[in-house]
Parts: C-alpha cells; sequence; structure tokens
C-alpha cells in the first residue's frame, strides 16, 4: 500500500508542476503579444535611444535692436569642440591637435580625449576659425559644432541696461534676462545612429532638429541719444573724480526711456573683467587701539567672494538698483502738493532770514544770510528750505504721503528691469513735524532716480502717472511684429491747472533761478536743481543733480543728471545742470524740437 500512495503523490506533484509551467508559459506568450503587437512602437523607440546620440544646438538668441534701427545685442557663430571615445583611433594625435589649436594644457585635453564615455566636451565657444581648423583635420572621433554667443558691437554701451548671457545663453542681468522667455528661441538637437559599442553608423548619417531662432527685442533706448548722455557723463566724472554719474533721459508723456547711463560702465562682451574702478578693494578695520586702519587689497589677492561682490557693484544700476535722498529736486512735489491742496497761491510770500526751528531743531537756509522777501515762485527759483518747511506743513504728514503715493513716489515703478529698488520712508504715524519739515525739502527719505523722475514727469506732462519702460515689441526672423508691449498709465495723479502752474515755475528757475547753467537760447527749458548731503551728515560728500525737462510750454522729453561724490563745486546747478544742457543741445535737435524766439516773462 505504501509504494502505491508514493506514487500518486508523485503524480499529483508532476501534473502540479506541469500546470505551473504551463501556466508560466502562457503569460509569457500573452506579455509577448502585448509588447509585439501594442508596446512595440514604445519599445522601438527605446531601443533607437539606447544606440541614438544626441548633441545640442543652440538657438541663435534674438537680437536687442533700437527703435532707431541700431543692433545692440546680436550673435556670433562659435563651435564646440568634444570628442567619442569609441570612435577615436590615433588619440595621440588627437590630443595633439585639440591641445595646440584650442591652446589648452595637453594633460587637461589628454584626460577628457582618454575619458570612457559616450561623449566630452573639450571646450566651449571657440572662434568659427579655429573650428574650421579643426575640422579641416578630419579626426575620427572628434567632434565640430556650431551654435551662436553673444556679442555687443558697442562694448559698454548701455551695460547696465542690456545685461549680459551666461555661457548657456540664458539671460543673467538686465533686459536679457527680463526679456529671456522672448530672447531664447528653441535649441536644436543632432541626432547620430550608433552601434552598441558607440561607433557611428556612417550609412544611417544623422538627422537634426533644427534650432528656432529667439524674437528680437525692439526698445525705445536710442543709439544716438544714449551715445551722447554716455559721452556727457563721463565728461563730468572725469572732470569731477567723482564715484559714478548717472543720467537717464525720458519721455515724459509715454515714460520710454531713451538713454540711461550709469558711469562708469562696464564691457558687456568681457562682463567678469573688472574695470579699473572696481580692480582693488579698500577695507576699513579697527586695530587693537580701536584706530581704523584702511587696507587696500589688490584684484590679484581677492578672494572668490570679494572679486564677485567687487563685480555685482560694477553691474548695478544706480537709476534703480539703488535709492537716495533726491534733496532739492524733490521741492517739485511739495510745491505740487501746496498748489493741489490749495495751502498757497502765486501770491503768497514768505520772509526767509537764513534758518528756522522746529520742534526744538534749528534748520538752515543753504543761504545763511537768508533770502529775505520773496514771493511763491521765488521760493522755487532760490530753493529755499525754510519756505519749503512751511509749505510742506501745511500740507500736513497725512496729504504730504497722500500726493507722494500718487505721484507714485511710494511704489516702485514698473520699469522692466530687474531689481528695482523701493521707497526707504517713515511709517506715517512716526512722522513728526521735524521729519515732516526735512522731507518736504527732500531729506529723511529715499527714493530710486528713476522713481523722481517719473512723478516730474507726472508733474509737468499734464498730470499722467506713466511706466518708463524700454519694451515696444517684438519681431520674429521675417520681420513680422510678434508682440506689442502695453504699458499701464493713470491718469489724473495731478490736475491740469497745477501741472500748468508747474511748468510755469520751472521754467522760472531755468530762465531767471538756480538751474540758469541749463539754459539754451531759443528753447523754452524747465527745471530744478538739487545738492543734497550723503549719510552720515557731515562726512563730506554730496550728490549733485538735475532734472530738466524741454520744451517747457510741452514737454517731449524730460532729462535727469545726477552726480555722486564730485569733488571740488558740488552744486546741483554749477555742475548738473550743464550736462544736461549739453546733452539738450545735442539731442532737441535730434528729436525735432526747433528752436524759437522766447520771451519769458517770470510774471
Amino acid at each position: 500500500m505504501e509504494p502505491r500512495r508514493n506514487i500518486g503523490r508523485m503524480k499529483r506533484k508532476l501534473m502540479f508542476g506541469v500546470i505551473l509551467i504551463t501556466v508560466f508559459i502562457i503569460v509569457l506568450l500573452v506579455r509577448l503579444a502585448v509588447i509585439m503587437l501594442v508596446e512595440s512602437e514604445y519599445y522601438g523607440q527605446k531601443a533607437k535611444e539606447l544606440h541614438e546620440r544626441e548633441r545640442p544646438i543652440k538657438a541663435a538668441r534674438g537680437r536687442i535692436i533700437s527703435e532707431d534701427g541700431t543692433v545692440l545685442a546680436s550673435n556670433k557663430t562659435v563651435c564646440t569642440i568634444s570628442v567619442v571615445h569609441a570612435q577615436i583611433t590615433d588619440a595621440d594625435r588627437v590630443i595633439d591637435v585639440l591641445s595646440t589649436e584650442l591652446d589648452m594644457d595637453r594633460e587637461k585635453v589628454a584626460k577628457s580625449v582618454n575619458k570612457v564615455s559616450s561623449m566630452e566636451r573639450i571646450k566651449t565657444n571657440v572662434t568659427k576659425e579655429v573650428g574650421d581648423a579643426i575640422r579641416e583635420y578630419g579626426l575620427d572621433g572628434v567632434k565640430v559644432d556650431e551654435d551662436s554667443r553673444r556679442y555687443y558691437p558697442f562694448g559698454n554701451l548701455a551695460s547696465k541696461v542690456i545685461g549680459f548671457t551666461g555661457s548657456d545663453n540664458q539671460g543673467i542681468i538686465g533686459l536679457e534676462v527680463r526679456y529671456d522667455e522672448e530672447l531664447a528661441g528653441e535649441a536644436g538637437q543632432i541626432l547620430t545612429m550608433t552601434d552598441a559599442g558607440g561607433v557611428e553608423l556612417k550609412e544611417e548619417g544623422e538627422s537634426r532638429v533644427e534650432p528656432v531662432k529667439g524674437d528680437d527685442l525692439i526698445i525705445s533706448l536710442d543709439y544716438n541719444i544714449q551715445s551722447y548722455a554716455q559721452q556727457a557723463a563721463y565728461k563730468a566724472y572725469e572732470a569731477k573724480n567723482a564715484k559714478r554719474v548717472s543720467i537717464i533721459v525720458m519721455n515724459p508723456q509715454d515714460g520710454r526711456i531713451y538713454a540711461m547711463v550709469n558711469v562708469p560702465e562696464y564691457n558687456l562682451n568681457t562682463p567678469y573683467t573688472l574695470t579699473d574702478e572696481y580692480s582693488s578693494l579698500t577695507v576699513t578695520q579697527k586695530n587693537e587701539d580701536g584706530e581704523d586702519i584702511t587696507t587696500v587689497i589688490p584684484e590679484a589677492e581677492l578672494t572668490n567672494e570679494q572679486k564677485m561682490d567687487l563685480l555685482n557693484t560694477m553691474w548695478r544700476n544706480f537709476c534703480i538698483n539703488d535709492t537716495y535722498e533726491p534733496g532739492s529736486t524733490f521741492k517739485m512735489v511739495t510745491a505740487t502738493a501746496a498748489l493741489e491742496k490749495g495751502v498757497v497761491s502765486l501770491s503768497d510770500s514768505y520772509y526767509c532770514k537764513g534758518s528756522m526751528t522746529v520742534g526744538g531743531r534749528t534748520i538752515r537756509c543753504h543761504k545763511t544770510s537768508g533770502h529775505g522777501s520773496q514771493t511763491f515762485a521765488q521760493t522755487l527759483m532760490n530753493s529755499c528750505n525754510p519756505a519749503f518747511i512751511t509749505w510742506g506743513s501745511r500740507v500736513g504728514a497725512k496729504d504730504f504721503f497722500s500726493y507722494m503715493g500718487k505721484l507714485g513716489l511710494l511704489s516702485r515703478t514698473g520699469v522692466d528691469l530687474p531689481g528695482e529698488a523701493g521707497t526707504i520712508i517713515h511709517k506715517l504715524e512716526n512722522v513728526g513735524e521735524v521729519e515732516l519739515a526735512t522731507m518736504s525739502f527732500g531729506q529723511s527719505f529715499q527714493i530710486t532716480p528713476l522713481q523722481l523722475l517719473r512723478a516730474a514727469s507726472a508733474i509737468v506732462n499734464g498730470g499722467t502717472l506713466i511706466t518708463p519702460h524700454f519694451a515696444v515689441k517684438t519681431v520674429n526672423e521675417d520681420g513680422e511684429t510678434t508682440k506689442v508691449f502695453e504699458y499701464d498709465t493713470v491718469p489724473n495723479a495731478v490736475s491740469g491747472e497745477t501741472s500748468e502752474l508747474m511748468k510755469q515755475l520751472l521754467e522760472s528757475v531755468v530762465a531767471e533761478g538756480g538751474g540758469k547753467r541749463c539754459y539754451i537760447e531759443g528753447y523754452r527749458i524747465g527745471g530744478k536743481t538739487a545738492t543734497s548731503q550723503k549719510l552720515p551728515r557731515g562726512s563730506g560728500k554730496y550728490i549733485a543733480s538735475f532734472i530738466g525737462f524741454a520744451p517747457a510750454d510741452n514737454p517731449q522729453v524730460i532729462a535727469m543728471c545726477i552726480i555722486d561724490e564730485p569733488e571740488g563745486i558740488y552744486y546741483g546747478g554749477t555742475i548738473a545742470a550743464p550736462v544736461i544742457r549739453e546733452v539738450f543741445e545735442n539731442i532737441l535737435p535730434y528729436l525735432g524740437i526747433s528752436q524759437e524766439v522766447v520771451e519769458f516773462s517770470g510774471d
């Protein structure tokens, strides 16, 4: 009986095993059928990819072009040199040629050539001439692929506006990064079939996915106006041995920026090379006795972090990235607020004795002997601090802040550049009579130069708050417009009546007051000067500035000059106003603003 039971158990086990094998085979057959019939395309593509080598083709970046048609940012054809280890037949020859033609260390090249990988990049941004020379050697395993590199034809022109790109052709700062999406385009690919060992199958050839060029960006910046302004800024920079000089030229009616200068500029084609002004770092530290010891660190001894800090400073656009106390140019805002609220009229007068006491603090006029009796118009012409303290106190802190807000001085301008700074100001509830007094003549708060120029534009353009901007439109390769940029405007920031009065008053500043060094015979020009002491008070460092516009009765252009830390004479009316005069002498005829017989009356 026992053998029969054993035979029975063996038969059952054998049957179970057969069933399992049968089920397994059926599952395999079903899966194979699914792969062959349903997923064949998917796995075919996967198999193809295993033996397909991809080499990217950079898309040509869209150009940046001024509205006058001048190309400000373009592209140069460059090459990328790579090696495919599996295809190299004479490694020593490849190493010799590449190290010589590319001017690279032989050991470094050898390391890349001998590295076992599907593809090893040797060098990018190689000139086309060198790439063509390497291609002519016909070296097995060496690939020479053409792409494009950013090129700036005018070097340092508008460097802190245009910005630059990295090695990957992506924007880093300026308009290049702000409009990177429009400018970038779409990369292409070179697809090469290889065998399992990575050797190209020559009979298969190459397939290409062509790159799509980025759109061109048309901007309001005018090459000629930028050139005139930059030339005038460098002249003032050198004459006054200043820390920097900035100039903005804008259309006050619609916010198109014609020029934005920040001297010293840097070369956009070599943005990581420090200019002479930033080639060393001055460090002040206290010694054991508490004395300040100043040390100058030359470029060769800078740490990477220190050099990067200097580069970031060199790239900064003072017109939008930094704030400052505007000083007396801000008095046009105080005057506007006082007229708008109706707390002052042209018939009002003020007697200046040279100083004024507010909240126990004595605040002096720049004319310490006093201006004596003045009309409201004369207080603006004379830039009398005590008078403007009075006008500001009549407006009151709450309404003062309200008018600043209407003129865009409590918010960013919205300019199409990255890194715009915001207003630094007391909270309204913390503004006492002393704070209001100093704010009335442009101290104890900070704004950007562009914020003030925007406010000034609203004051003289009839009362519309505009958005300063550069971008006008984008166009494709065929010259077809692909996008038109639109910008917000806010009407009635200032009443038309007040705007008309302010234009007249500011014209008198140039015709008869502190801005007379901007006067040009035959042109009606309005403006306001400023001389502001930098913090900390008593440092002996000043900012001289001037805002001017023309024609005074119907402004078509407004400009601002800021001279930071000039040596010697530092008054805005003396050194900044002539800079704008020089700019206007060049650009007013260029803009089609003709001279006329001007008979000015201060009445």
